[in-house]
């Protein structure tokens, strides 16, 4: 992650009136510093150690102000805990079926899926989502073991 990213991402908090707490700023990097889309618990794990105080509703707290200004996306599949991605830009992720693991895909926006269902349908048509699920690498070679 680079350090200019960050600074992006703190001065659209300034911009957007967030004061720059101590626990927001970890949280923050935490999150763009990780690759594994994360839980808003996991990342509580991760903190609480150097955050003694800090509570999961915190975690959770922030994550909504990062949410509102468009800083992460909310990933949720099925009755799983949501994840947050920073990769704010048009992206896939490939999921494994064994382990969880989330990884980014980036391929052209399917934006002629969304035109072809509006015509199709007479929806108005905001957005879609392409997830592409198997076996991690990692999970594979523990099966081949």
């Amino acid at each position: 992650m680079s350090e200019e990213r960050m600074q992006k991402a703190l001065a659209t908090l300034k911009s957007s009136g967030v004061r720059i707490t101590p626990q927001r700023h970890a949280v923050l990097e935490y999150l763009m510093h990780s690759m594994n889309h994360p839980t808003a618990d996991e990342i509580y794990k991760a903190l609480e150690g150097k955050f003694p105080n800090m509570s999961v509703a915190t975690v959770y707290n922030n994550l909504r102000v990062f949410l509102d200004i468009g800083l992460v996306r909310e990933l949720t599949y099925g009755d799983s805990s949501s994840r947050f991605d920073c990769n704010t830009t048009e992206h896939y992720h490939v999921i494994c079926n064994s382990c969880g693991k989330i990884v980014d895909f980036h391929y052209p926006a399917l934006d002629e899926v969304e035109q072809l269902a509006e015509q199709v349908t007479g929806f108005n048509v905001s957005h879609h989502r392409m997830e592409v699920y198997g076996t991690c690498t990692d999970c594979q070679e523990n099966k081949s073991h």
